[in-house]
């Protein structure tokens, strides 16, 4: 029978990849602090040491056995008693991990991570527990904010319904599961009571949200129900695969003052052979059209999108034009991958592998371009006046506050530096722009408040 802990163990949590892998050790926090575990930030004082991978592409794997090995370590040199590993590497190699890794006492998977604290406190808990994954959380699920307390992300569905051709999330993950509109505003309204003022929905692809619920409910009833809840200022939205952007969507983003005007939506290419050949479901002249709405019915939008170098097949003309289009669209945020082929995905057989060499340096080419944009656009702002989210005093130096504008995202994106005012964390301050660089922002605060 699980139990509660009566002598508090000391428990250290280490999470590696995305955003919806920090929401899932949020999750394992509330249910162990539940169970009487106490975090502390040292692993070398944790008699539990939690690790929760990523194995989206091969550097992710690979960070993910280093952390692994150094965490086992402390079994050596610590105090840690019980090492057990979660996510998405057990997810997808538990077999292999339970012959190659002896030193870890424990491997759950995607769809087990609520039931840590259970498994943990049981008196013979099973060395491997990796169902499928068909677990979702809920409003209900004990959790704790691993971030300030003025931001928090909302996942919104878990799982992936797309098959794209080079992507292990459905493997990993399951098909989609979206939480009811009712329970996602139940927790916004939970994280806005601690502080939030900031949403950061994400999902494996937030643009399908609901169809999978009874009434099949749509993103954009989502978002008028989330803008009711008090609190929150800025409603932000990640992973929005480019399908069909109702008009009743793009008119929620454009109308509704406490969503963001900005949207992460990853494209991957614009190379119509290598859109089909990666299944990606929409061509390029559907996307450039998409692009082009977005502009211009949410007028000044940052759109922010992730593209692939070196997929299989593509050739020095598909990669002139995805240059071509990345100079062409201008984006405010991009990021670039080099593909991985990931064992069990169709990309990873298919013919024409490019040699990894080529990839990195069309990598390198793309984030060039992009720099030279971004710096241009941060340029135009010096002179503006923008609203800024107040995070605290710089790591560099105590006389500069840090922030981020609507259109920096946490984690991803560049920040706001402050020379000048005094304004609290959690706080969203009027900020003249003065100076900019590649991807970051410096200004001081317009106005007066009073902190006295």
């Amino acid at each position: 029978m699980p139990k509660t802990v009566t002598t508090p163990k000391t428990l250290h949590l280490v999470t590696l990849g995305c955003a919806k892998n920090r929401v899932d050790s949020e999750v394992m926090l509330g249910t162990l602090a539940k169970k009487g575990y106490l975090l502390v930030l040292d692993p070398a004082q944790a008699e539990v040491i939690v690790v929760n991978t990523c194995s989206f592409i091969r550097d992710a794997k690979e960070e993910s056995i280093q952390t692994i090995l150094e965490m086992a370590e402390l079994k050596r040199t610590g105090r840690c008693e019980t090492l057990l590993v979660a996510g998405c590497l057990p997810q997808r190699h538990a077999e292999e991990l339970e012959r190659e890794l002896p030193e870890v006492d424990h491997f759950v998977g995607t769809g087990a991570y609520a039931q840590v604290a259970d498994l943990l406190a049981a008196e013979a808990m099973p060395r491997t527990l990796v169902p499928d994954p068909e677990f979702v959380h809920s409003a209900k699920t004990p959790r704790i904010n691993s971030m300030p307390p003025y931001t928090a992300f909302v996942k919104v569905s878990e799982g992936c319904d797309n098959r794209c051709a080079f992507c292990v999330i459905p493997a990993i993950r399951g098909r989609q599961r979206s939480r009811p509109v009712e329970d996602i505003v139940a927790e916004a309204r939970k994280l806005a009571k601690g502080g939030a003022v900031e949403l950061n929905l994400i999902a494996q692809d937030l643009t399908a949200y609901g169809h999978d619920l009874p009434g099949k409910p749509k993103l954009a009833q989502l978002l008028r129900a989330l803008v009711k809840v008090k609190g929150p200022r800025w409603i932000r939205l990640h992973y929005a695969y480019p399908r069909e952007l109702s008009d009743e969507l793009i008119a929620v983003i454009a109308g509704e003052e406490k969503v963001v005007k900005y949207l992460d939506m990853p494209l991957q290419h614009i190379s119509d052979p290598l859109l089909r050949a990666m299944r990606r479901g929409k061509g390029s002249r559907y996307i450039r059209e998409l692009l082009a709405r977005l502009r211009e019915r949410v007028p000044g939008i940052v759109l922010r999108t992730s593209l692939i170098a070196g997929l299989p097949g593509e050739t020095e003309a598909d990669f002139e034009l995805l240059k071509g289009f990345v100079k062409e669209q201008r984006f405010e945020r991009l990021g670039v991958f080099e593909f991985s082929p990931e064992e069990g995905t169709r990309a990873a057989a298919m013919e024409g592998q490019v040699p990894a060499k080529i990839a990195r340096a069309r990598r390198r080419e793309l984030m060039a371009i992009q720099r030279r944009i971004s710096r241009e656009q941060n340029r135009a702002l010096i002179g503006k006046r923008v609203e800024v989210l107040v995070e605290g005093v710089s790591e560099e130096t105590e006389h500069l506050l840090v922030g981020r504008t609507a259109g920096q995202a946490i984690e991803i994106d560049g920040i706001t530096y402050i020379n000048d005012g005094v304004a609290l964390p959690g706080e969203i301050v009027p900020v003249e722009v003065t100076q900019a660089a590649d991807y970051d922002l410096v200004g001081h605060i317009v106005g007066s408040t009073n902190h006295d």
